[in-house]
Protein backbone atom coordinates (compact mmCIF):
# COMPACT_ATOMS: atom_id res chain seq x y z
CA UNK A 1 0.00 0.00 0.00
CA UNK A 2 1.63 3.37 -0.97
CA UNK A 3 2.44 6.03 1.65
CA UNK A 4 -0.30 9.22 1.44
CA UNK A 5 -0.04 12.38 2.41
CA UNK A 6 -2.57 14.71 4.25
CA UNK A 7 -2.92 17.67 5.60
CA UNK A 8 -4.31 19.34 8.74
CA UNK A 9 -6.04 22.99 9.39
CA UNK A 10 -7.43 24.30 12.66
CA UNK A 11 -8.64 27.71 13.21
CA UNK A 12 -10.04 28.81 16.45
CA UNK A 13 -13.32 29.99 15.21
CA UNK A 14 -16.19 29.76 12.91
CA UNK A 15 -15.45 33.89 12.07
CA UNK A 16 -11.72 33.15 11.13
CA UNK A 17 -10.63 32.06 7.50
CA UNK A 18 -8.79 28.95 6.98
CA UNK A 19 -7.92 29.90 3.26
CA UNK A 20 -4.08 30.66 3.75
CA UNK A 21 -3.42 27.54 5.53
CA UNK A 22 -5.60 25.28 2.78
CA UNK A 23 -3.48 27.49 -0.13
CA UNK A 24 -0.24 26.49 1.98
CA UNK A 25 -1.62 22.77 1.95
CA UNK A 26 -2.11 22.78 -1.88
CA UNK A 27 1.41 24.60 -2.72
CA UNK A 28 3.03 21.49 -0.84
CA UNK A 29 1.41 19.05 -2.86
CA UNK A 30 -1.98 17.78 0.07
CA UNK A 31 -4.94 16.89 -2.55
CA UNK A 32 -7.63 18.82 -1.38
CA UNK A 33 -9.83 15.71 -0.85
CA UNK A 34 -6.71 14.40 2.21
CA UNK A 35 -7.24 17.92 3.95
CA UNK A 36 -9.07 18.17 7.07
CA UNK A 37 -10.28 21.30 8.70
CA UNK A 38 -11.62 21.94 12.09
CA UNK A 39 -13.32 25.08 13.07
CA UNK A 40 -13.37 25.50 17.27
CA UNK A 41 -12.55 27.54 19.91
CA UNK A 42 -10.01 27.08 21.81
CA UNK A 43 -11.81 26.76 24.60
CA UNK A 44 -13.42 22.78 24.64
CA UNK A 45 -10.60 22.14 22.09
CA UNK A 46 -13.15 19.66 20.61
CA UNK A 47 -11.63 18.30 17.31
CA UNK A 48 -13.88 16.23 15.33
CA UNK A 49 -11.82 16.14 11.70
CA UNK A 50 -8.75 15.98 13.60
CA UNK A 51 -10.33 13.03 15.15
CA UNK A 52 -11.45 11.51 11.71
CA UNK A 53 -7.55 12.23 10.51
CA UNK A 54 -6.00 10.28 13.04
CA UNK A 55 -7.96 6.97 11.94
CA UNK A 56 -7.25 7.02 8.30
CA UNK A 57 -3.18 8.21 8.90
CA UNK A 58 -1.31 4.30 8.25
CA UNK A 59 2.56 3.87 9.26
CA UNK A 60 4.64 5.76 6.55
CA UNK A 61 1.92 8.05 5.65
CA UNK A 62 2.49 11.83 6.47
CA UNK A 63 0.56 14.36 7.95
CA UNK A 64 1.11 18.10 7.24
CA UNK A 65 0.71 21.30 9.07
CA UNK A 66 0.97 24.72 8.35
CA UNK A 67 2.54 25.95 12.13
CA UNK A 68 3.15 23.64 15.43
CA UNK A 69 0.38 25.01 17.35
CA UNK A 70 -1.80 23.65 15.31
CA UNK A 71 -1.75 19.96 17.01
CA UNK A 72 -2.57 21.25 19.90
CA UNK A 73 -3.47 24.01 23.18
CA UNK A 74 -0.27 24.12 24.50
CA UNK A 75 3.39 22.57 23.98
CA UNK A 76 2.47 19.97 26.57
CA UNK A 77 -0.46 18.53 24.17
CA UNK A 78 1.74 19.50 21.00
CA UNK A 79 4.69 16.94 22.67
CA UNK A 80 2.10 14.29 23.10
CA UNK A 81 0.52 14.94 19.80
CA UNK A 82 3.98 14.55 18.27
CA UNK A 83 5.58 11.53 20.24
CA UNK A 84 1.57 9.48 19.53
CA UNK A 85 2.10 10.81 15.82
CA UNK A 86 6.30 9.93 15.30
CA UNK A 87 6.54 6.68 17.71
CA UNK A 88 3.10 4.90 17.88
CA UNK A 89 1.61 5.53 14.77
CA UNK A 90 5.10 6.19 12.85
CA UNK A 91 3.51 8.84 10.56
CA UNK A 92 6.15 11.98 9.17
CA UNK A 93 5.24 14.96 9.89
CA UNK A 94 6.27 18.49 7.85
CA UNK A 95 5.37 22.15 10.02
CA UNK A 96 5.49 24.15 6.82
CA UNK A 97 6.43 27.08 9.24
CA UNK A 98 9.10 25.51 10.70
CA UNK A 99 11.61 22.95 8.37
CA UNK A 100 13.62 22.08 10.97
CA UNK A 101 9.83 19.83 12.27
CA UNK A 102 10.28 17.69 9.09
CA UNK A 103 10.72 14.49 10.16
CA UNK A 104 10.41 12.84 6.46
CA UNK A 105 13.87 13.98 5.98
CA UNK A 106 15.82 10.06 5.62
CA UNK A 107 13.18 8.62 7.92
CA UNK A 108 16.42 8.75 10.18
CA UNK A 109 17.22 8.29 13.70
CA UNK A 110 19.33 11.25 13.38
CA UNK A 111 16.27 13.72 11.64
CA UNK A 112 13.79 12.48 14.71
CA UNK A 113 16.30 13.58 17.38
CA UNK A 114 16.83 16.69 15.73
CA UNK A 115 12.53 17.63 14.97
CA UNK A 116 12.48 15.59 19.14
CA UNK A 117 15.36 18.50 20.20
CA UNK A 118 13.68 21.48 18.86
CA UNK A 119 9.83 20.75 20.08
CA UNK A 120 11.72 20.49 23.58
CA UNK A 121 13.63 23.76 23.24
CA UNK A 122 10.86 25.52 21.58
CA UNK A 123 8.46 23.63 25.04
CA UNK A 124 11.15 25.04 27.39
CA UNK A 125 11.05 28.18 25.94
CA UNK A 126 7.63 28.79 26.11
CA UNK A 127 7.24 27.26 29.38
CA UNK A 128 10.07 30.33 30.22
CA UNK A 129 8.47 32.71 28.73
CA UNK A 130 4.81 31.65 30.29
CA UNK A 131 6.83 32.01 33.90
CA UNK A 132 8.18 35.31 32.76
CA UNK A 133 4.96 36.83 31.77
CA UNK A 134 3.39 35.67 35.63
CA UNK A 135 6.71 36.84 37.57
CA UNK A 136 6.10 40.44 35.73
CA UNK A 137 2.40 40.61 36.36
CA UNK A 138 2.88 39.95 40.00
CA UNK A 139 5.64 42.53 40.59
CA UNK A 140 3.26 44.95 38.46
CA UNK A 141 0.23 44.42 40.58
CA UNK A 142 2.91 45.02 43.95
CA UNK A 143 4.38 48.46 42.54
CA UNK A 144 0.75 48.90 41.66
CA UNK A 145 -0.54 48.05 45.34
CA UNK A 146 2.61 49.79 46.72
CA UNK A 147 1.18 53.49 45.16
CA UNK A 148 -2.11 52.73 46.25
CA UNK A 149 -3.73 50.89 43.80
CA UNK A 150 -6.74 49.20 44.56
CA UNK A 151 -7.85 46.15 42.11
CA UNK A 152 -11.19 44.35 41.83
CA UNK A 153 -14.65 45.23 40.94
CA UNK A 154 -15.21 49.46 41.92
CA UNK A 155 -17.71 49.52 45.28
CA UNK A 156 -21.29 50.41 44.22
CA UNK A 157 -22.12 53.99 44.40
CA UNK A 158 -24.85 54.75 46.96
CA UNK A 159 -28.01 56.30 44.98
CA UNK A 160 -28.96 60.03 45.80
CA UNK A 161 -31.93 58.97 47.85
CA UNK A 162 -30.09 56.76 50.34
CA UNK A 163 -30.10 58.61 53.13
CA UNK A 164 -34.00 59.90 53.48
CA UNK A 165 -34.78 56.04 52.31
CA UNK A 166 -32.23 55.14 55.24
CA UNK A 167 -33.93 57.20 57.81
CA UNK A 168 -37.48 56.04 56.59
CA UNK A 169 -36.96 52.50 57.18
CA UNK A 170 -35.04 53.00 60.71
CA UNK A 171 -37.80 55.00 62.00
CA UNK A 172 -40.27 52.45 60.88
CA UNK A 173 -41.80 54.13 58.51
CA UNK A 174 -40.69 51.26 55.87
CA UNK A 175 -39.52 47.74 55.68
CA UNK A 176 -35.65 46.44 54.57
CA UNK A 177 -37.43 45.28 51.77
CA UNK A 178 -39.08 48.06 50.51
CA UNK A 179 -36.05 50.52 51.20
CA UNK A 180 -34.11 48.27 49.05
CA UNK A 181 -36.48 48.05 46.24
CA UNK A 182 -37.22 51.71 46.47
CA UNK A 183 -33.38 52.18 45.99
CA UNK A 184 -32.95 49.49 43.00
CA UNK A 185 -30.65 47.32 45.29
CA UNK A 186 -31.07 44.22 46.51
CA UNK A 187 -32.11 43.78 50.33
CA UNK A 188 -28.21 42.78 51.00
CA UNK A 189 -26.75 45.43 49.71
CA UNK A 190 -29.25 47.67 51.85
CA UNK A 191 -28.27 46.13 55.13
CA UNK A 192 -24.80 46.50 54.29
CA UNK A 193 -24.90 49.96 53.55
CA UNK A 194 -27.48 50.42 56.87
CA UNK A 195 -25.23 48.56 58.91
CA UNK A 196 -21.72 50.13 57.39
CA UNK A 197 -23.46 53.91 57.24
CA UNK A 198 -22.89 56.63 60.46
CA UNK A 199 -25.37 59.23 59.15
CA UNK A 200 -28.41 56.63 58.40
Amino acid sequence: MSEKIYGYVRVSSKDQNEARQCVAMREFGVPDSHVFIDKRSGKDFERPEYKRLIKKLKPGDTLVTKSIDRLGRNYDEILEQWRFLTRDRQIAIVVLDMPLLDTRKGRDLTGTLIADIVLQLLSYVAQTEREFIRQRQAEGIAAAKAQGVKFGRRPMEKPANFHDVCAKWKTGHLSARGAAKQLGITHRTFMKWATESKIC
